[in-house]
């Protein structure tokens, strides 16, 4: 009973990831429906926020994308499908996750996901559509061109290391009063 009480929190989580990739791929489909290719759909608050279409065949802020296309899909695709299968081989192995955190790691595992299918199944690459002013901080007047899963894996990123720097320092203060 308490393997089966195991495994549903452990496939619970998964919802999420299922909800990202269907919200990431419904709003990259409306993109590239409504949206010309390198062009503004809409502006919001002045220019602070744009909805834009643009694709990106290569990583992060575009790194990769001058690579050849052989070696762009094994090092965008094919390595990052394989990490996925790692992650969720350590998620459902792993009992000492919290319950945050299972949820934190779908979220990425959605996000990752999510691009990929764009990387496998878009020949222009990952479609990309929110752009964000970012008032020359950093040199950058805008901020790269993101997506739903771009989001989804940077946020839920953010809050596991958070919650697993939490985790180490309360195992620490625990392991110092008992030793007290």
């Amino acid at each position: 009973m308490e393997k089966i009480k195991n495994l549903s929190e452990k496939l619970l989580p998964l919802v999420l990831t299922v909800f990202i990739v269907a919200v990431d791929q419904i709003t990259k489909m409306v993109v590239a429906k409504t949206i010309a290719p390198f062009s503004i759909g809409k502006s919001f608050f002045g220019d602070l926020l744009r909805i834009v279409h643009v694709s990106n065949t290569g990583v992060a802020f575009s790194v990769g994308d001058s690579l050849p296309d052989a070696m762009r899909r094994f090092l965008f695709a094919i390595l990052p499908l394989v990490a996925i299968i790692l992650v969720l081989a350590v998620y459902f192995r792993n009992d000492d996750f919290t319950k945050l955190q299972r949820w934190l790691v779908c979220g990425i595992v959605g996000g990752g996901l999510g691009n990929l299918i764009d990387r496998f199944f878009r020949a222009e690459g990952v479609v990309d559509f929110i752009d964000v002013k970012f008032f020359g901080l950093f040199g950058l007047e805008r901020w790269p061109t993101f997506n739903v899963a771009d989001s989804s894996v940077v946020v839920c990123v953010i809050i596991l290391m958070i919650s697993l720097l939490a985790s180490i320092n309360k195992t620490e203060r625990e392991e110092k009063t008992a030793n007290a």
